[in-house]
């Protein structure tokens, strides 16, 4: 049987409430608190989550603070919040014990005295007798509430959450820290209830993955002028597997958020086009399995000297039949033969090498792409040395190995060799 936390009904509860006429819920801030987190012995990934949530709403994140177990700086923190924005969402402070203050530093922030909510109390004890255990009256606190709060149900703990509203229309969240119980508090009631109450705006994102370039390369051809603009915004992120440029734009005016979107896109590739290789969240395994699948062939790797950084990013490829790592780096040549060789041997139709070798503070490449159609070899210096350099070599591994698929995908009758030299 299903013990469901009950819902506290109170004059400010969702749906009975009067909010400020017209105000829609824009801008949000984010408090993580708990001095675990401040400490570093505990990760946050709630804020992250909630961020993305919220974001692809169209509500803009505006801050997003660590806070430890100190009452002042938690209702300094939701009160100056408050003032800045619609939303507030915190996790966190929300257990039995005196160090746990979220729900205090919101009675203090309302100017209101907490008590016990007897639906809460019941269900609160219920939660023990049904385990035959006595009921540790610490955790009466988790069924507090004030005037201005009604209670967010919690399936998976003892923790109740709170939505206040505000006498301006704000509103602040309160969630458990644990994400067990905060993930579905927040996906399977709250965004509910903000949406009713006008949450976000439409909102349209996209995302560019680019590889052979890196994020300071890219933002300096993007240019100020475009990486400045509020609407739509254009932001570049260097990912460990890619550099990202992110649209995202709202409606403005007479021009749809697509529109919108479409010609800061167009703007981008007009400079960055050529560095596209995927969109949203494809990884490498992805795009190459895809370009193998519409091609009907398989693929074989072998790597020397780059302890597997292909063969990692290929990990998840169902089209690749085997991946073969050593440590010493042959020449150019014999990488031609080792690409004919692993895919001889795999019985795959391609067959792709990649050595590398130190060239100052960098590290060279060389790879040799192998397929029915002709052979391919090129050469890049990858930025840096020692495991960076390993990685970014089979970051242009996976890159020049895409790009011949792809042409060869698009120029079936190429002729019999696909060979070239690029330094």
């Amino acid at each position: 049987m299903r013990y469901a936390c009950p819902v506290s009904v109170s004059p400010s509860a969702p749906g009975t409430i009067r909010p400020a006429a017209g105000r829609r819920l824009l801008t949000a801030e984010l408090l993580s608190i708990g001095s675990e987190l401040t400490v570093g012995d505990t990760r946050d990934t709630n804020a992250g989550d909630i961020a993305r949530g919220l974001t692809a709403r169209g509500v803009r994140v505006a801050r997003i603070q660590a806070l430890p177990d100190d009452l002042d700086a938690v209702t300094d923190a939701f009160r100056t919040a408050l003032a800045r924005v619609d939303l507030v969402v915190s996790t966190g402070g929300l257990g039995p014990t005196p160090d746990d203050l979220t729900r205090e530093a919101l009675a203090a922030l309302c100017a209101e005295t907490p008590a016990i909510d007897p639906r809460l109390e019941a269900w609160l004890r219920d939660l023990w007798a049904r385990r035959g255990l006595a009921f540790p009256e610490l955790n009466l606190k988790q069924a507090w509430l004030i005037p201005s709060a009604s209670a967010i149900p919690n399936d998976n703990g003892t923790a109740p959450g709170w939505w206040v509203d505000r006498p301006d229309g704000g509103i602040a969240v309160a969630l458990p820290g644990p994400p067990r119980e905060m993930r579905p508090m927040w996906d399977g009631w709250v965004l509910e209830r903000l949406a009713s109450r006008g949450l976000g705006r439409n909102v349209e994102e996209r995302t560019l993955r680019l590889a052979g370039i890196g994020e300071s390369q890219a933002a300096t051809l993007l240019g100020a002028e475009l990486l400045s603009a509020s609407n739509p915004t254009v932001a570049t992120y260097a990912r460990a597997d890619a550099v990202d440029v992110r649209i995202a734009a709202v409606d403005e005016g007479d021009r749809t958020a697509r529109e919108l979107a479409e010609a800061a896109e167009r703007a981008v590739l007009a400079v960055l086009g050529t560095h596209v290789w995927a969109r949203g969240t494809t990884t490498w395994a992805e795009a190459i399995d895809d370009a193998l699948n519409e091609l009907g062939w398989t693929l074989a790797t072998a790597e020397a000297g780059t302890d597997g950084a292909l063969a990692t990013l290929l990990a998840a490829a169902g089209r690749r039949r085997r991946a073969e790592v050593v440590h010493e780096a042959p020449g150019l040549g014999e990488l031609m033969a080792a690409a004919a060789s692993v895919a001889q041997r795999s019985g795959a139709d391609v067959g792709c090498a990649v050595g590398i070798r130190s060239r100052g503070a960098d590290t060279a490449v060389s790879v040799t792409v192998v397929t029915p159609r002709g052979e391919h070899q090129e050469r890049r210096l990858a930025f840096l040395g020692g495991d960076q350099g390993r990685l970014r070599a089979g970051l242009a591994a996976a890159d020049i190995l895409l790009r011949q698929l792809r042409r060869a995908a698009t120029e079936p009758q190429a002729g019999a060799s696909l060979r070239g030299t690029r330094r």
